[in-house]
Order: C-alpha cells, then structure tokens, then sequence
C-alpha cells in the first residue's frame, strides 16, 4: 500500500480515521541511529507502526522495531506524543489518516539488521550524516527531540 504524507499542506484531503502509533529512537553504543527505509513513502524513518488490541504500548514498541529492522529492544521512556491534525497521511484504499503517535526512547539488546515488507533498507546513521537523507519534517522533529537528551519533558504536540 502506497501513502502520501500531507503535512501543513491546505490542500490536504480530510482525515477519516486515527490510529495510535508508536515510533521509537534507538541509539547504538556508537551515538549511531536506527532508521528503516519505508516502502510505502520511500523514506527514511524511525522504526514504529500501529498499536494491536491486547498489547500495551510499551509490547507495540518492541514488537514494531523487532518486526521492521531484525534488532530486538527495551523501552525506557517517552520522547513525546505528535498529534498534529494538520499532519494526514492519505492511503490508495481512501484511508486519510490523522497522525497520533507516540515516540520513545529504546535500547537495543539484541538481533541483527533486517529488512521486512515495511522496510526496503535498514540501517545504522551517524546524526552527522541525517542531513542526507529523505526524512519527513514531522519525523525530523521526533528525531531531533529523541536525540536531544538535555530535555526534561515529553514533547505534547
């Protein structure tokens, strides 16, 4: 399934549905980056997807990063929540989506680097090397939230 993100856009289709999210910053023992290359944006983006009934939310973080890079993780705290009603994601089955997601803070403790159907590369990044790649503004600022360890508070916005 292709998307197209929406994003401050007045052009935007109007969002039909919301699905909470997780997304999750995980940093190697070098200050390196997780990050998966998604098929259906062709961008580069935080590990993460959609919350199942039964899990809390702390299972549907380690299950989505475990599911779409291979590396197996433990929680350890929130960066922020990002539910943005000017940020929609418009799917080709007509589903426009209202972003609503929460990022954490995980550490890897096991697996080895994976693609899955959700994940055409995965990879390691350097901060320094960010700039390079095709993010999406919304996961920039999650990025730049995650990385930023001096902050005090989640980020509620």
């Amino acid at each position: 399934m292709s998307r197209i993100d929406y994003y401050r856009d007045p052009d935007a289709p109007a969002a039909n549905s919301v699905v909470p999210s997780v997304t999750a910053v995980v940093c190697d023992d070098s200050g390196r980056l997780l990050l998966i290359h998604k098929t259906d944006n062709d961008r580069w983006a935080l590990p993460g997807g959609g919350h199942d009934v039964g899990e809390d939310v702390a299972q549907t973080v380690v299950r989505e990063v475990e599911e779409e890079t291979g590396i197996s993780v433990i929680v350890e705290d929130i960066v922020g929540l990002y539910t943005d009603p000017q940020h929609v994601m418009a799917y080709d089955d007509g589903e426009v989506r209202q972003q609503f997601s929460i990022c954490f803070h995980a550490r890897p403790v096991g697996g080895a680097l994976r693609t899955s159907s959700e994940s055409k590369e995965v990879r390691w990044v350097s901060p320094t090397d960010l700039q390079k790649l095709d993010i999406h503004p919304s996961m920039r600022l999650r990025i730049t939230h995650g990385l930023d360890r001096t902050r005090t508070a989640p980020y509620i916005g």
